[in-house]
C-alpha cells in the first residue's frame, strides 16, 4: 500500500482495494471497515477525522465522534413554537479537530471538513438547579461534509448524510437530498454553516481577526 501526504490530506492507494479512501489525517474505523494509516502524532491518532466513502458513495461513519470538538447544542422546543417546531430536539454539533484547527488559522472551512449533528430528545424540564430544557436520549446521527471536488454540483461543495437511528447507528451514512437540507443551510451565516449560533466557532474565527 502506498501513502501520499498532502498537507492535512492523506490519500491511501492499495492495489487490492476497490474503495477510495480520502482522509483528513487518520483515525480508527468500525469493525469491518478498512483501517486508515496511523497519525504522525500517536497522542492525537484517535482524535483525527475520517471522511471515507464506500463504493456507493455512502459516508463511512467516523469513530469516536463524541471526542471531536463540540461546538454547541441548539434546541427549538415545541412549547416555544406553538407545538409545531420543525426540529424540536437538541442538536449536538461536532467538528473534526483537524478542520477546526485549520478554521482557527484561516477563518475558512477547508475541504475535508466533517461536521456531525447528533439529535437528542428533550428530556426533563426540571432539575435541582431549576427549570429548563435538559437532554434526554440519542435519536439519530447526521453529517455534512465539504469536498468541492467530490461534490462539485452541490452548493458550496457540501453534501449531507444520515447514519440512521440510535442506539445502533449504521456503519455508513446514506446520502440525503440536497433540497431537504440546503433549504435551511442556504440561509446560514457562513459557508452554509450556522456559525452565528456557535460561540466556539465565533471565538475561533475571532483568533484569525486579531
Amino acid at each position: 500500500m502506498k501513502q501520499f501526504q498532502l498537507g492535512a490530506l492523506v490519500v491511501l492507494l492499495g492495489a487490492s482495494s476497490s474503495l477510495p479512501l480520502f482522509m483528513v489525517g487518520c483515525g480508527s474505523s468500525s469493525s469491518g471497515i478498512a483501517a486508515p494509516a496511523q497519525a504522525a502524532d500517536p497522542q492525537s491518532a484517535m482524535k483525527q477525522p475520517l471522511a471515507a466513502y464506500n463504493a456507493e458513495g455512502e459516508l463511512i461513519r467516523p469513530a469516536d465522534h463524541r471526542e471531536w470538538v463540540f461546538v454547541g447544542a441548539p434546541v427549538t422546543p415545541n412549547d416555544m413554537n406553538d407545538g409545531k417546531a420543525a426540529f424540536p430536539e437538541f442538536h449536538n454539533v461536532y467538528i473534526d479537530p483537524v478542520s477546526f484547527a485549520s478554521y482557527k488559522q484561516t477563518g475558512l472551512f477547508p475541504d475535508g471538513t466533517v461536521i456531525l449533528k447528533e439529535l437528542v430528545s428533550v428530556g426533563g424540564k426540571q432539575m435541582d438547579s431549576g427549570n429548563g430544557y435538559f437532554q434526554g436520549e440519542f435519536i439519530s446521527l447526521e453529517a455534512m461534509v465539504k469536498d468541492r471536488q467530490r461534490f462539485s454540483d452541490e452548493p458550496g461543495g457540501w453534501a449531507f448524510f444520515r447514519f440512521g437511528e440510535a442506539p445502533n447507528y449504521n456503519p455508513t451514512g446514506a446520502r440525503m437530498k440536497t433540497e431537504s437540507c440546503n433549504t435551511c443551510h442556504a440561509g446560514a451565516s457562513e459557508d452554509y454553516v450556522f456559525t452565528d449560533t456557535y460561540p466556539v466557532l465565533r471565538a475561533a474565527k475571532a483568533e484569525v481577526q486579531r
